[in-house]
């Protein structure tokens, strides 16, 4: 197993979670599988993909509906064709114990999983937020980088709003809305994709000259298939080898589950017989970021500008 810092330094990663490493990957295969969001923004799930995959780009904080996409994914390997499929380590080992074989040709992408929110708190949030501005939900990205890859926030439409006064975000980061399994993840403990990609949290330590705010991504090669897709990949990449323990360092959820809160049943209680904006005030009040944690990440902007010459 084999770990990087690395990022697909083009346009495309501005419309990534982080380093847009999965499109450049994506581009070696005939059909791609991930996850999308519906055309009214209230659900997510699986797509098969032959050409443009934008819409199977950035991060989805909801539990995705795979509906017969394992049955696609074994025709189109029967057929002849070279299959990427990506999505979170449960749903990997779901179709790998499905297809009950190795296929040469399918390359398994998962990613660094902290857990998946119920779709039916999204739902009810979606529901409030249309109350409130008077129009439907279009559009959502749910990691945008407007204000910086470390300072995320949600984009509804053409409003952003950052992760620390969203209520979904809160609630998501907090670990209320997490599915049961999520909090005794049995996908930690048996990974059977070809290869992790995730956020670098913590690079501006570890590779600093790797961190232009941008977006750094995490690739932890964990096949011989995996590590060839990776040697063709990495001639268009920005990268640099690093150590498994560097890599996940401050990414924990590569291999713990959340912890359960102890307010967790309390929470889906309220969801079911309270308006949203008292599940805000209760759950997701906005918290005030220490003026250390500030000073810490003005004197690391600071570093990292000097690392990339100021220029980026």
């Amino acid at each position: 197993m084999k770990c990087y810092a690395a990022y697909f330094d083009n346009e495309i990663r501005k419309q990534s979670s982080s380093g847009g490493i999965f499109s450049l990957i994506a581009s070696y295969y005939d059909v791609v599988y991930g996850v999308a969001m519906t055309d009214d923004c209230r659900r997510a799930e699986f797509r098969r993909m032959t050409e443009d995959i934008s819409l199977l780009r950035g991060s989805k904080y909801l539990q995705a509906k795979v509906g017969d996409t394992f049955r696609q994914v074994k025709n189109d390997l029967e057929n002849g064709k070279t299959v990427l499929f990506s999505g979170t380590g449960c749903q990997i080992n779901g179709l790998k114990m499905f297809l009950q074989k190795d296929y040469t040709d399918l390359l398994t992408v998962d990613v660094i999983c902290h857990g998946t929110p119920s779709p039916k708190l999204w739902d009810i949030y979606v529901g409030y937020r249309e109350s409130q501005s008077g129009e439907k939900l279009e559009s959502v990205n749910f990691r945008c980088k407007d204000n910086g890859w470390v300072n995320y926030g949600m984009k509804e439409n053409q409003k952003y709003i950052s992760k620390e006064k969203d209520p979904f975000m809160q609630m998501f980061l907090r670990d209320y809305c997490l599915r049961p399994a999520c909090y005794r993840c049995h996908a930690k403990d048996m990974k059977l994709s070809d290869m992790t990609l995730a956020d670098f949290w913590g690079i501006e330590s570890v590779a600093p000259e790797m961190d232009d705010g941008n977006g750094t991504g995490l690739v932890i090669v964990r096949t011989d298939k995996g590590q060839e897709i990776f040697e063709s990949a990495k001639q268009q990449l920005i990268w640099k080898e690093v150590s498994y323990e560097e890599g996940v360092r401050s990414n924990p959820s590569e291999y713990r589950s959340a912890g359960r809160p102890e307010m967790r049943d309390a929470f889906f209680r309220d969801l079911s017989r309270i308006p949203f904006s008292e599940m805000a005030k209760k759950y997701a009040s906005p918290t005030k970021t220490p003026v250390s944690v500030r000073l810490k990440r003005k004197i690391k902007n600071a570093i990292r500008k000097i690392f990339s010459g100021g220029t980026r």
